[in-house]
């Protein structure tokens, strides 16, 4: 009997495999650290959400601006975890996909920031801006 089933086994496979990538959940398109989400809820007021947006600027080419911000746009993709949101525009978003958001503090400045993003190549001291891998 296994001997006839096998076959069967073999042809349902593929379908099994697009069944399985259909079901499961696409991964966000950023993700927040802890240290983000927590300052976040520490200065969000009502119905305040952060904004991130890559405009062109700065002295690598490409520069990330962050803003709290109650309107949510057309073309605004939003990621929300443990309860607070960031919203993305479509076009920031090709940029920023795969990134993560961060809260750093240090001595001379506390800031929200990008970290890990896989479509920059190089970016300035600083850490605001940044070039596109080609």
């Amino acid at each position: 009997m296994a001997l006839r089933l096998a076959p069967l086994f073999r042809r349902a496979a593929p379908y099994a495999q697009v069944f399985r990538q259909l079901c499961s959940s696409p991964p966000p398109p950023v993700s927040l650290t802890e240290e983000c989400v927590s300052r976040l809820k520490e200065i969000s007021t009502t119905g305040e959400h952060l904004r991130i947006t890559v405009d062109g600027g700065g002295c690598s080419g490409w520069q990330y601006k962050f803003s709290l911000d109650t309107a949510i746009n057309e073309d605004d993709r939003i990621v929300e975890q443990d309860g607070v949101k960031v919203m993305v525009d479509t076009m920031s978003l090709d940029v920023l996909k795969g990134s993560k958001i961060d809260f750093q503090r240090e001595l001379i400045r506390s800031a929200f920031v990008v970290v890990d993003n896989p479509q920059a190549e190089q970016g300035c001291s600083c850490g605001v801006s940044f070039s596109l891998k080609l």
